[in-house]
């Protein structure tokens, strides 16, 4: 992301010349002695002379002050405790799993923020008739979100060009699926609760989110998980749209806001559906 510069000199109208037709100057008419200024500046590596306004310039006790808003790419997936953005890198040119012991309205927001940036969102869904709608609104005629039953996911064909996320909402016990991760090419699976699958899926996972859970599922997530007892106790009290992201030791509390646009496709942010 870039900052635009404000205050910065626009290009003015072209007057005469090629750009309206006009003639070309002459080169009897071009100062000889500005010519040779110009190209001993060229010589010396010095370049033309930058704006001589003091607002672009600063002392060398400033330059450690000077800070630009980049972070990491990928996609918002909400605000951290600071209310700073929560970025999550779904394209990557490495195989990348994700579990989330959460509700649909979350996985939905997040397939809606990828395919804003680009990436291809392939839904593997036994519950058609709740991806539908949304499906419809962001295709636009367009295949960067598809729909698929359980078990008939086609090769996506993922690329550095054509990132795409698979997103399998499949119920309680998800089959293997039968479209992994690769290259360019995240999954991201999708458990309502714990269930005996659960552990495994965990294990293989890259990021783990967990939303609001029962004090039982919350004491069995925080032994697969490693979670310190504060946000095991804590896992049954989150407010809806809340998640707890875990990777390796790191853990991240979010909270995804929707936007209006989602909010009128969507609704409001639920746990449960």
């Amino acid at each position: 992301m870039t900052t635009p510069r404000h205050g910065s000199p626009q290009p003015g109208p072209v007057t005469g010349g090629a750009a309206q037709g006009g003639p070309q100057p002459s080169p009897e008419t071009v100062d000889p002695a500005l010519v040779a200024r110009l190209r001993a500046r060229v010589r010396e590596r010095l370049g033309l002379q930058g704006p001589r306004h003091g607002r672009h310039t600063l002392l060398a006790d400033e330059v450690d002050s000077l800070t630009l808003p980049i972070g990491d790419d990928g996609v918002v997936i909400g605000v951290d405790a600071e209310s700073r953005p929560a970025v999550l890198g779904v394209n990557r040119p490495t195989p990348y799993d994700i579990v989330l012991i959460g509700g649909l309205w979350t996985a939905q927001v997040l397939s809606l923020r990828a395919a804003a940036t680009g990436a291809r969102v392939a839904v593997e869904t036994g519950r058609a008739q709740s991806w539908a709608p949304l499906v419809q609104a962001v295709g636009a005629g367009q295949p960067c979100m598809t729909l698929h039953e359980v078990g008939r996911v086609p090769p996506q064909g993922a690329s550095a060009g054509s990132p795409a996320l698979v997103i399998r909402d499949c119920g309680m016990r998800p089959p293997r699926g039968r479209v992994t991760s690769g290259p360019w090419q995240s999954v991201l699976t999708l458990l309502p609760y714990l269930s005996p699958v659960a552990p495994r899926l965990v294990r293989q996972a890259r990021l783990v989110g967990v939303q609001r859970v029962s004090p039982d599922e919350a004491r069995e997530i925080g032994r697969h998980l490693g979670l310190p007892q504060a946000d095991v106790a804590s896992l049954p009290t989150l407010a809806d749209g809340v998640t707890l992201w875990c990777a390796d030791r790191d853990r991240q509390y979010v909270m995804t806001q929707a936007t209006d646009a989602e909010s009128g496709l969507l609704g409001t942010p639920r746990r449960m559906d």
